[in-house]
């Protein structure tokens, strides 16, 4: 019988096992997506106990306390902060089989070498330990992001955002790239007309310029997406439910602007059409950047209205959705390759129903201008586990090249989720191991083992020209 969680962990294979600790072990993280606070960052802060770095809106971690029956004043509430603790406590040894039982321990043992089982006997002691760590200057975010061997770190900024954060870090000499990503969810969002005005009256004040109809809007958009390429920005992303790809006219979309300005609802189709022009739109002004887009789809969110008026959004209500994909995204990505106005892309899925057919449609528009041109992106959200990332990797595998892929990122808002690349890099290592010991592929370590550090980092380093 193996230890829990020993150097070993996930690796099936002795050829497994050495692709891992030669090949992927020590290679460092590019972590091309993620929702790090960068202000954070900036001030390179140090946190003042466990509960703060490692519950503090960390909605996977709430979902299963509340799933456990603990009440929400101990996930989003006014309980003290080792109150919550307690309650994580409590709930830990009840997540057997749910990847957060493996993350949890992961983090414990790579950031402060604790080995402990953290249940509600433990609790105290690996609290008070890893507090106290957190108090020394090792503990500050940017030696965590140091102690976890990270060189890339994307943020995930609106267009409004000032950006001084990374400046900040920029003009301090920090040694790891921390990058701003342009996500413009807000930006087409036409759902409650109070909140686009809202929305528009920000933009106005940090382009100064005047938004007087749908071209100007633009206008201040695009000025947005200069600034952030001045900024070191190259890639954008985009959150939605499925891809808006409807057919509309310029004349269409300036009236349903002039008419959601006007504090109107838009009817479904205005709402699709405004979408459709709005995605269309910033994608070309990333193909003329030559940038990289990323889509993350399929997410039904904010599930529990109650919660959410009480908790807000991003605090655990959202669910994987069931639309209908294929359509839309061939005729939104059909459109952009036909003009020539197609960029790098990354197509991630939320549903494993439709993994095929996001791994078949990258491949629809690769062109042969650059390896990987159209990837299918790495498990996310719900999906971020063993059985998630296998069936991303065999989907991948099965339809396109693996070979070629960019890996794997956080997708947190957490410093403690760097332990997520290694379980990832452990899962490929033990694809492929397993494989050469069953004979289905070569016994030839040296390239299987570039492939295993390509998909680990050279890939995204390649792909992103970091």
């Amino acid at each position: 019988m193996k230890d829990f969680l020993d150097k070993d962990f996930l690796l099936q294979t002795e050829t497994a096992k050495k692709l891992y600790h030669i090949f992927a072990e020590g290679m460092p993280i590019i972590d091309y997506h993620c929702h790090l606070p960068v202000q954070q960052i900036a001030d390179d802060i140090n946190f003042e106990n466990l509960t703060q770095i490692w519950l503090y809106g960390d909605h996977y971690k709430w979902r299963a306390m509340r799933t456990n029956g603990v009440d929400e004043s101990y996930c989003t509430g006014d309980k003290t902060d080792y109150e919550k603790f307690e309650k994580w406590a409590e709930t830990v040894p009840y997540t057997l089989r749910n990847p957060l039982y493996h993350w949890t321990h992961l983090e414990l043992q790579r950031y402060f070498d604790v080995h402990e089982i953290l249940n509600p006997e433990s609790a105290k002691k690996i609290y008070d330990e890893c507090t106290e760590k957190l108090q020394t200057k090792d503990y500050s975010v940017r030696n965590l992001l140091r102690k976890m061997n990270v060189q890339v770190v994307c943020t995930t900024d609106d267009p409004t955002d000032s950006l001084e954060y990374h400046q900040k870090i920029k003009d301090d000499g920090f040694e790891i790239k921390v990058l701003p990503a342009f996500r413009p969810d807000k930006a087409m969002n036409v759902d409650n007309p109070v909140d686009f005005n809202n929305y528009v009256a920000k933009l106005e004040a940090v382009s100064g310029i005047q938004i007087t109809g749908f071209h100007s809007y633009l206008d201040a958009l695009k000025q947005r997406h200069d600034f952030f390429a001045s900024m070191g920005c190259s890639l954008s992303d985009h959150g939605l439910e499925y891809t808006y790809a409807e057919d509309y006219t310029n004349e269409e979309i300036e009236n349903i602007f002039d008419k959601i300005r006007s504090g109107s609802l838009l009817s479904e189709n205005e709402n699709l059409k405004f979408k459709s022009a709005m995605l269309y739109t910033f994608a070309v002004w990333d193909w003329e950047k030559g940038w990289v887009q990323q889509y993350h789809v399929g997410a039904f969110r904010n599930n529990n209205l109650l919660q959410l008026k009480l908790a807000g959004t991003d605090t655990g209500w959202d669910s994987i959705g069931d639309f209908r994909q294929g359509k839309p995204l061939t005729k939104f990505l059909g459109r952009l390759n036909a003009e020539d106005k197609l960029t790098k892309t990354i197509l991630y899925n939320l549903n494993p129903a439709d993994n095929e057919v996001f791994a078949t449609m990258a491949g629809n528009f690769n062109d042969g201008s650059i390896p990987g041109k159209m990837q299918f992106g790495s498990a996310w959200w719900f999906l971020d586990q063993k059985d998630g990332m296998t069936k991303q990797l065999n989907a991948l595998s099965n339809m396109g090249l693996l070979s070629r892929f960019v890996g794997m990122i956080t997708d947190s808002r957490s410093f403690l989720s760097y332990p997520r690349h290694e379980y990832f890099r452990r899962i490929v290592c033990n694809l492929f191991g397993e494989e050469i010991e069953n004979g289905e592929l070569p016994n030839d370590l040296d390239w299987t083992g570039k492939i295993v550090s390509d998909i680990c980092c050279n890939n995204a380093r390649n792909y992103f020209k970091w």
